[in-house]
């Protein structure tokens, strides 16, 4: 007598059989999980690596003169790095700043109206005198480098000692002499619109020294009035508004030794200027009424 098995159990036991070999082993399992971790680390790594590189791309490298008498172990002058994130528009100034803000509190230069008027932030920056405030970024290669005026004492970091600088500004008088008031109380002293034109960019002088550090001859000699000065008295000279004998006064401080004559018209002066003024032709042009001061025809 023969047993036959049901139909229905065999398959049940076909499928069994299917799923069992189906299952994944240990060793399948732990060589799916170790692919599984290394895929997420090299994704980590991917989006590390792009962070890096947005990060790289939008910050800029500062290299700052750094420099304490004061402080041990700061006596020496060194370059520190800053590495400023960027943003549209960022001048040399908001960079300074944000490194002073965020990574060294002790970091010192001088700041104030932040619009190029006050004359207070002038600095070396990659080579050439610049207003730190006026200065773009997007304007200057990297790394960017800061350091104080040339050819003045360092006091701390990009701070000089200006006392040199407004010392010559004073000894030209720069400020407006006359001798001949306006009849009315509250009468203007006038001025006729072409004696104001021909002054006019004299006037925007914003004593920054930033034309007294390029010129050669005033790192030379110390008694040179400068450029900045020079201008000055300029600016004076030839105000219509003064009497003859203020403007004579004028010519013989500027035509001294030290004076006009010191200038060899490298135009350095002209070329850093932050106000555009045509400083050495402001000179020449006061060599020009010096000589006709002391021209005699009898």
């Amino acid at each position: 007598m023969s047993t036959q098995i049901p139909k229905q159990t065999e398959k049940a036991d076909e499928t069994a059989a299917e799923t069992e070999s189906e299952a994944p082993s240990k060793g399948d399992e732990r060589r799916a999980e170790k692919r599984r971790r290394a895929d997420e680390q090299r994704r980590q790594r991917e989006a590390e690596e792009a962070e890096r590189a947005a990060a790289d791309e939008n910050t800029v490298e500062l290299r700052v003169f750094r420099y304490d008498p004061d402080v041990e172990g700061k006596q020496e002058p060194r370059f520190d790095t800053f590495h400023v994130p960027f943003t549209k528009g960022m001048t040399v100034l908001d960079a300074l700043m944000y490194s002073r803000d965020t990574y060294d509190s002790s970091l010192t230069f001088r700041h104030s109206c932040r619009q190029a008027v006050c004359g207070s932030d002038a600095m070396f920056v990659n080579g050439g005198q610049k207003l730190a405030c006026k200065t773009q970024i997007d304007e200057l290669e990297e790394p960017i480098r800061v350091e104080p005026l040339p050819h003045a004492e360092v006091t701390k970091d990009l701070v000089v000692d200006l006392e040199h600088f407004y010392d010559q500004m004073e000894a030209v008088e720069p400020y407006f002499q006359t001798n001949e008031y306006p009849d009315g109380e509250l009468e203007e002293q006038r001025q006729t619109r072409e004696n104001r034109e021909k002054i006019k960019m004299s006037t925007r002088c914003i004593w920054c020294s930033a034309c007294m550090s390029s010129c050669n001859i005033a790192a030379g000699d110390n008694e040179y009035l400068g450029p900045a000065a020079i201008n000055k008295a300029y600016r004076f000279a030839m105000d219509e508004r003064e009497g003859e004998d203020v403007k004579q006064k004028r010519l013989e401080i500027i035509e001294q030794e030290h004076g006009v004559w010191r200038c060899q018209t490298q135009f350095s002066c002209t070329e850093v200027c932050p106000k555009d003024i045509p400083l050495t032709e402001h000179i020449q042009e006061l060599k020009r009424e010096a000589v006709k001061n002391n021209l005699k025809f009898w």
